[in-house]
């Protein structure tokens, strides 16, 4: 990738894992610090074929010990669910911070740690998980 030139990467799927420069909302420049995100849902962009903007939820190993309204964990258990999901620690998501962005690289990132990646995902959503995401995202889009 060249510097200072977008790609646009191919269609992910909803219950994908990506690495992301989520913005600090309320304002729509990438963050600073690249951190997971879970796509909900992917549209293509009228513009222009074969790009896409996703709206994907916001993740964060923080502070995981608390759970607010629209947010579900994924806990790192060593089971094969959470080891499909390509985090290395317990995380939550949030609805309440969610946001459509364009699927490009203006805001997602391959992780360093991925040598061979081809695309920001890093894993998916078990569906072990489906139920408590669903519960999290009905608290805010009922």
């Amino acid at each position: 990738m060249t510097e200072g030139v977008i790609e646009w990467w191919p269609k992910p799927e909803a219950g994908d894992i990506v690495w992301c420069h989520f913005p600090h909302l309320p304002n729509l420049e990438p963050g600073p610090k690249p951190r997971p995100a879970l796509v909900v849902s992917v549209k293509e962009r009228v513009e222009s074929q074969k790009s896409y903007r996703v709206f994907v939820a916001y993740g964060t190993s923080q502070k995981t010990t608390a759970l607010y309204k629209g947010e579900f964990l994924l806990r790192n258990d060593q089971s094969s669910a959470f080891q499909l999901s390509g985090l290395s620690f317990d995380t939550k998501f949030s609805f309440i911070n969610s946001v459509e962005l364009d699927f490009s690289s203006q805001w997602f990132k391959i992780p360093s740690a991925a040598a061979n990646a081809q695309t920001p995902k890093i894993g998916v959503l078990h569906s072990a998980y489906a139920k408590a995401a669903y519960a999290a995202y009905l608290t805010i889009y009922p």
